[in-house]
This record gives structure tokens, C-alpha cells and sequence, in this order.
């Protein structure tokens, strides 16, 4: 073999010792290491007063809420607040005109006047003819006639002054005032509207004194209860108040096929208005029951289930068991079923888990 040719041959020789070698220490690489059971914490199972209940729509009222309107008619002339706006009783509201109230009371003043200055005179005219009647100067029939005059004009003069002091006292219905303390509702009339007595000007509701009117459907109604608790939430799920029911309707509302219960609000953050709707949760009944951490729990289609750690030979294993889950509290779940007090779920790399593995608990 020329020389030439053996070279080259010595070349691809050490070329493919060099990619065999190459290959094996990949090979040796990628092999798993060999360990022994996972660390995994666990979580002994508890016990935790878990409630049964339900969320229903309630809306809040209040105990004291007052519609304004005017017992006078008129056009409005000023209206001194805006929707929202905090008030105390007496304070003005709105203002009606009063141009024409004022011109009665004028009218009536002046009767009143012509009428006193008429009861004067009569006043002086019979003590003259009492004078002259002791003196024997007049008759009886002059005095009786006097007196009569008198009595009278007394008469006609404290009729003209009640009837001014009637139409001052309706000036005053020109101004309407906040009835208590509490928050303006909304204002539908507007600057120079014509209203009356049958016009709603707005609301004035008191937002200390609330509570929650609640419809609870009547296959239910045989659970309700004097002081059953009840939490209110909002949309968000936010705690707005625990209360608990002091009021169960003794009738059935025909449009809602419900039972009307009542709670009581405290409103001391005044997170709450009239006629806001929230969520209300009615406490049927709290017992003991298991509770699992939220990170503990899988589902395979759609059956939730745990991995516990249980005893095998001189270890633990990680066994897969399906559970039955009530409501979430918090971050745990309630369990119904598959689990007992004392069990060890595995709460953290759930997701390295297989059924049967060796695991080593901690914590």
C-alpha cells in the first residue's frame, strides 16, 4: 500500500476513535443520576369549624330614610346641596318662591292691624261707657250695646292675628329642611321647575341605622332561625359586616317565592348606602371537618385529588388519593371525603409525584 494511502487510513481511524469517545462521555452525561426518596413537605391533616352555607343577593336599607317633598306649590328658587352631600337636621335643602306667601301674610297683617286698631278703640269706648253708666249718665242698653262692641272686635282681632300667624308659619314651608342628620339622595328637579305636593324633590337617608333585607327561597325557609349569623361581602369578596338575623317575614313574597329575613348593618367604615346591593352568606350550621391546603390539591379530569405520604417497609411512599372538596376558605379547602385527621399530605413538588414513589417527608 503506498504511503500515501496509509496516512490517510490512520487518519479516519483516529478521527472516528475521537467521535466514539466524544459520543460515550455525552451517553455517561445524560444519564440520571441515581438518588434516593424525595424531600417533600408535608402537612398533617386538622381539624377546622368549617360553616355550611349559602350566598344570596341583599339589599341594604335604612331605618330612617325620608322623602322630600313640599306641601306648597311653586317654582324653585335655590336648591342648596347636591347629591351625596352630609346634612344636619334643619339645614336647608331647597328653597321654593315665596313672592306670593309673602303677599298673603302681608294682606293678613294688615287685616290684623285694621282689626286691633278697631278692638282698641272699642277697648277705651267701653270703659267710658262704664264710667258714665256708674255715674248715671247713660243706660245699661248704651253700656250692653259697648260691651257687646267690644267683645266683638276682640273676637275679630285674635282671629286676624292666628290667620297671620297661620300664613308666616306657611312661609316657612317655602324652605324645606333636612328632617335628621344624614346623606342627600339624588336631586331630580332643577332651578325654576314648577312643583307641588305630589313632586319628589329628593331623599334624605341616615346611614348610621342600616340593615339587610335578604330573600331566602322557601324550600329553605324552615332552616331559618332568629340570630342564624350572616356575612355580608362584596362583589369582590370583600367582608363588609358579620351580623346575624333579627327579623323573619311571617309571609311569603308572591314575586320572589322568598322568605324576607332582616339583619342588622354596622356601617362604621361607611362602606354602605341605601338600597346598595351586596352579597349576603347565611350561616346554616359550623362543624369540625378536615381542611387541605389549596397548593396540596391536583385534578385529573376534573376529580381532585391529594398525595399522601404513607408508611412503607422503612420509608414513605407518595400515594395518590381522590378527595372530595367542599367551599374554599381562605386557602385551604374543606374536605368531605377521603381524608382523616392525622393524614400527611404532601403539599410542595406535587408536581414530581407519581403514585408509589419513595418520598421523605419533612416538616
Amino acid at each position: 500500500m503506498p504511503a500515501k494511502n496509509q496516512n490517510r487510513a490512520a487518519l479516519l481511524s483516529l478521527a472516528a476513535a475521537a467521535i466514539l469517545f466524544t459520543a460515550g462521555c455525552a451517553n455517561k452525561a445524560a444519564a440520571p443520576p441515581q438518588t434516593g426518596p424525595l424531600p417533600v413537605q408535608v402537612m398533617p391533616i386538622a381539624l377546622q369549624s368549617v360553616a355550611r352555607s349559602d350566598e344570596f343577593v341583599a339589599t341594604i336599607k335604612s331605618r330612617r330614610s325620608a322623602s322630600i317633598q313640599p306641601q306648597v306649590d311653586g317654582n324653585i328658587i335655590a336648591i342648596k346641596v347636591k347629591s351625596g352631600d352630609r346634612v344636619k337636621a334643619g339645614q336647608v335643602l331647597i328653597e321654593i318662591d315665596p313672592l306670593k306667601q309673602k303677599a298673603t301674610v302681608q294682606s293678613a297683617q294688615s287685616t290684623e292691624q285694621q282689626k286691633e286698631a278697631v278692638y282698641k278703640y272699642n277697648q277705651i269706648e267701653v270703659e267710658r261707657q262704664r264710667k258714665l253708666f256708674a255715674a248715671g249718665v247713660t243706660s245699661r242698653d248704651t253700656l250692653d250695646q259697648a260691651e257687646q262692641s267690644f267683645a266683638n272686635s276682640k273676637a275679630d282681632y285674635d282671629s286676624a292675628s292666628a290667620s297671620t300667624q297661620s300664613q308666616k308659619q306657611q312661609l316657612g314651608y317655602y324652605r324645606l329642611t333636612a328632617p335628621f342628620d344624614g346623606v342627600v339622595g339624588d336631586i331630580p328637579v332643577h332651578l325654576g321647575d314648577y312643583v307641588s305636593a305630589t313632586t319628589l324633590l329628593t331623599t334624605v337617608d341616615a346611614n348610621d341605622q342600616l340593615e339587610a333585607y335578604i330573600y331566602i327561597p322557601t324550600e329553605k325557609s324552615r332552616d331559618i332561625r332568629m340570630g342564624m349569623k350572616v356575612q355580608l361581602v362584596d362583589n369582590l369578596g370583600n367582608d363588609l359586616d358579620d351580623t346575624a338575623i333579627d327579623f323573619i317575614s311571617s309571609q311569603v313574597d308572591n314575586g320572589l317565592q322568598g322568605v324576607l329575613v332582616k339583619a342588622p348593618v354596622t356601617n362604621s367604615a361607611e362602606r354602605l348606602r341605601n338600597l346598595q346591593i351586596v352579597k349576603a352568606k347565611v350561616i346554616w350550621s359550623q362543624s369540625p371537618q378536615p381542611v387541605v391546603p389549596v397548593l396540596a390539591v391536583s385534578r385529573v379530569g376534573g376529580q381532585p385529588f391529594v398525595f399522601v405520604a404513607e408508611a412503607a417497609g422503612n420509608g414513605f411512599v407518595a400515594h395518590q388519593r381522590s378527595i372530595g372538596l367542599g367551599d374554599a376558605i381562605g386557602n385551604v379547602y374543606s374536605v368531605t371525603s377521603g381524608l382523616k385527621p392525622g393524614d400527611k399530605v404532601i403539599v410542595s413538588g406535587t408536581q414530581f409525584l407519581v403514585d408509589g414513589m419513595p418520598v421523605h417527608p419533612m416538616g
